[in-house]
């Protein structure tokens, strides 16, 4: 009873703002937020690196658009297989819900490889990069689930428990979004770090990226194992889906990070000289214009 008295009795309303029949719901505004922040650390690496604005431009959307569809086959492909195979038209009904970020990750990674090719860009110059957005992305879609009372854990004595009321529930929960959130702030922060404190991104290619990765599932895994199951069909599995899906980026974060330490050091050019050098040809910009 005294637990009970401490935890959260979570009764938040998902949506936001309703305008006739249509609903916004926090969840869609929370993705929103996720790609704001995205786009501005990417107009700030962009700008700190030197590169033209139709950089950020052409991986805006090249990551925008990949990630969204990435995230809504993963759901559809991966935990109501099925269902969307024998209704493949509801794919589209994006409304009715079904996110993964396992799909959000494999679509990110298709759309950096087209951008790279059409910039005639690094890949991993991207890769690097993109995982300073992931991680703090990844916070927001966590606080969406929370106000969606969804992808939460299983029943819990601890004082911090949520008792889910929209969701039925009527006993404490783990809250698992919170858990998750946490850690992907911890990576980003750790990642932001390298970026600006280490400059690692430009010191050792695919390092960050190998980094962000294992992080970001590491944690996945280890928290999938007080999370309810999705799906019915979890419920006779050995692992969680999440989890089996997990294991593939972690042995590709740890690829990642030994062939990056691996590599010799490089030492790029200096940021300073970088500024001077987009000052000048801003300069000469702004006087061809004047003519």
């Amino acid at each position: 009873m005294g637990n009970l008295f401490l935890t959260v009795m979570w009764n938040f309303d998902p949506v936001f703002f309703r305008i006739g029949s249509v609903e916004i719901r926090y969840y869609g505004v929370m993705w929103a937020v996720a790609f704001a922040i995205s786009m501005w650390l990417f107009i700030n690496f962009v700008k700190r690196e030197g590169y033209p604005d139709k950089v950020f431009d052409s991986i805006f959307w090249f990551g925008t658009l990949s990630t969204i569809i990435g995230a809504r086959l993963g759901h559809c492909l991966f935990y109501e297989t099925d269902y969307y195979l024998s209704n493949p038209v509801q794919i589209l009904n994006i409304r009715q819900g079904g996110l993964a970020s396992h799909g959000a990750a494999i679509g990110l990674l298709v759309g950096l490889w087209l951008f790279s090719r059409r910039n005639r860009m690094p890949y991993l110059w991207s890769l690097d990069r993109i995982m300073v957005a992931v991680a703090i992305s990844g916070v927001f879609v966590r606080l969406g689930n929370l106000f969606n009372s969804e992808i939460y854990g299983i029943e819990t004595a601890s004082p911090w428990g949520f008792v889910f009321l929209r969701a039925g529930e009527t006993v404490p929960k783990h809250p698992t979004q919170i858990y998750e959130a946490l850690c992907y702030l911890a990576t980003f922060f750790v990642l932001l770090w390298l970026y600006y404190g280490r400059d690692l991104a430009r010191r050792r290619p695919g390092f960050m990226f190998g980094l962000g990765v294992f992080l970001i599932f590491v944690s996945r895994f280890f928290i999938e194992y007080i999370k309810n199951p999705q799906e019915e069909f979890e419920l006779n599995m050995s692992l969680l889906m999440g989890q089996w899906l997990s294991i593939p980026f972690i042995l590709l974060g740890i690829v990642m990070m030994v062939w990056a330490l691996r590599r010799p050091v490089l030492e790029p050019e200096p940021l300073d000289r970088i500024r001077e050098r987009v000052e000048r040809e801003n300069r000469k910009t702004a006087a061809k214009k004047r003519r």
